[in-house]
């Protein structure tokens, strides 16, 4: 049984809850070594007729962002989301070391696991330092920890568990893997305080059982309070298609669809967020198929992309809306004027791909590689170096000097992020990328109807399309180089800052 994502406020932060199931009320602290969404999903498939809530836990997932500094923070952070819930009351489940947190919430709260709890905190097991290094070895590391934490005896670290539930599967490990990545410190960080705090597992003297404490559920619709949106916030939306993440900034005015490049997802379009998010709504979805949307293993092509754009301004009321796409993104953001001429006012096109079609055959023979999860983790590797590659050759597999692009290698933060927002799409990171070099982008652009701006900075590898685009040129779109690509690394503040007015100009008053 499927798992589906929603958001809630706490004035913490953004908290991120999985709901399973169907009936009466349970919440759920899933622990520090099994993702939210697998806890769901193997509760719900072994109790279909309960509901169960469970709350990514500060610092995980999609409530990495959240703010804390104390064991108190993450306690009160944690009520904080149950009030927000509705669930204030309900019965409440936990694992590992997600129990020491639970029993300060409910006294009478079910502790699973928490033997692995204790023995963890008796050898003062803990993460390894996982502060991100230039050569991705963080990410193994962790990859290791979590493996670890299921497949050795919690009180030795040396020997095999031969009791307890079954291994995680490699997509379960990488769900899980990919949600303690999402900030790595933060993890530490809370490994660290709640195992300081695991001695109370030992005074629980919790004797019920699982069926006992569902019987106890709340037998009741629940009503989430109302969000209140920060400077940048996310959510998700239910289209014919699935269920799309979207990341969403400024006033309830003017919108602007913005569409990031491929792979990976709309975390990178932060800067444009907060740039033109300053005076006009911004939705930057993920794509059906990466980043945190989701992600049905079928086919994928540019005009299905781009109905999934139409699909989400239906479900966002939107009448008519601009549009703005970088790369694949862009192609997307094209074929949504084509398909949709009548809706969409504006669109701005940075550097979409216009290609030889004998260098698209090339890329479609070789650039995306297996990233299918493993068992042992050396897709994490495989993923950080392809990741790193992007930025020092194009394409990214040609590693010779004639193929050196003049970008500096990312600092391991921004890499870190990147790769695990490659990882995040899982086996399905490919599908959209694939796509646009499927694309007949001359071919496209010669229908387009309305204003638009063909733009790319200089460091940009498709920045040659600006020549094309200026032979294709009509009195329909402008063509220009901006300071900066906004979305890349180490770009100058003040040329971010004038490429976003660039924008800014063409979506209001149709000028450069």
């Amino acid at each position: 049984m499927s798992a589906t994502p929603d958001y809630i406020d706490t004035a913490h932060g953004e908290m991120r809850v999985w709901r399973a199931g169907r009936g009466a009320a349970v919440v759920v602290l899933p622990g520090l070594v099994a993702a939210a969404s697998v806890v769901a999903e193997r509760l719900a498939g072994a109790h279909a007729d309960t509901s169960f809530h469970v709350i990514e836990l500060p610092g995980i997932g999609g409530s990495a962002s959240v703010r804390f500094s104390s064991f108190e923070d993450v306690v009160n952070t944690a009520r904080e989301a149950m009030h927000a819930l509705g669930l204030a009351h309900a019965p409440l489940l936990a694992f590992d070391l997600a129990g020491a947190i639970a029993l300060q919430l409910d006294p009478q709260a079910l502790c699973l696991h928490a033997d692995h709890a204790l023995g963890w905190a008796a050898r003062k097991w803990t993460p390894p330092d996982l502060t991100p290094r230039n050569d991705g070895t963080h990410l193994n590391a962790l990859f290791s920890h979590l493996r670890d934490a299921h497949v050795l005896d919690a009180s030795s670290g040396r020997q095999v568990a031969k009791s307890g539930d079954p291994f995680l599967s490699p997509e379960a490990m990488n769900a899980t893997f990919v949600a303690a990545a999402m900030s790595p410190l933060a993890y530490m960080k809370l490994w660290s305080l709640c195992s300081a705090h695991a001695g109370c597992l030992r005074e629980a003297a919790n004797t019920r059982g699982v069926s006992e404490v569902l019987s106890g559920a709340i037998a009741r619709n629940v009503s989430p309070a109302p969000r209140t949106p920060g400077d940048v916030w996310r959510d998700y939306v239910d289209i014919p298609h699935g269920r799309v993440h979207l990341r969403l900034s400024g006033p309830d005015r003017d919108p602007v669809i913005a569409l990031h490049s491929a792979p990976g997802s709309s975390a990178p379009l932060m800067p444009l967020l907060k740039g033109l998010g300053a005076k006009r709504r911004v939705i930057a979805p993920d794509y059906i198929g990466n980043g945190e949307s989701a992600r049905p293993d079928e086919p994928v092509d540019i005009a299905t992309l781009a109905r999934d754009v139409i699909a989400l301004a239906d479900k966002l009321d939107l009448n008519t809306f601009d549009l703005w796409g970088t790369h694949t993104g862009a192609l997307i953001a094209l074929e949504t004027s084509l398909l949709a001429p009548d809706r969409v006012r504006r669109v701005v096109l940075e550097a979409p791909p216009i290609l030889d079609p004998s260098f698209s055959a090339d890329i479609l023979a070789n650039y995306f590689i297996d990233l299918s999860p493993d068992q042992w983790g050396l897709h994490v590797q495989k993923a950080w170096q392809m990741r790193r590659d992007m930025f020092l050759f194009w394409p990214w597999y040609r590693a010779e000097r004639a193929a050196g692009r003049p970008l500096q290698v990312p600092d391991a933060a921004f890499l870190h992020d990147w790769t695990v927002g490659l990882l995040s799409s899982g086996k399905t990171y490919s599908r959209t990328y694939r796509a646009a070099f499927e694309y007949d982008t001359r071919e496209r652009m010669a229908g387009l109807k309305c204003p638009a701006l063909f733009c790319a900075g200089a460091s940009d590898m498709l920045v040659q399309g600006l020549d094309a685009a200026r032979e294709m040129k009509s009195g329909r779109f402008f063509v220009t180089g901006t300071p900066a690509t906004v979305w890349y690394p180490d770009q100058a503040p003040e040329a971010v800052e004038e490429t976003i007015a660039t924008y800014a100009r063409f979506l209001d008053h149709g000028r450069i």
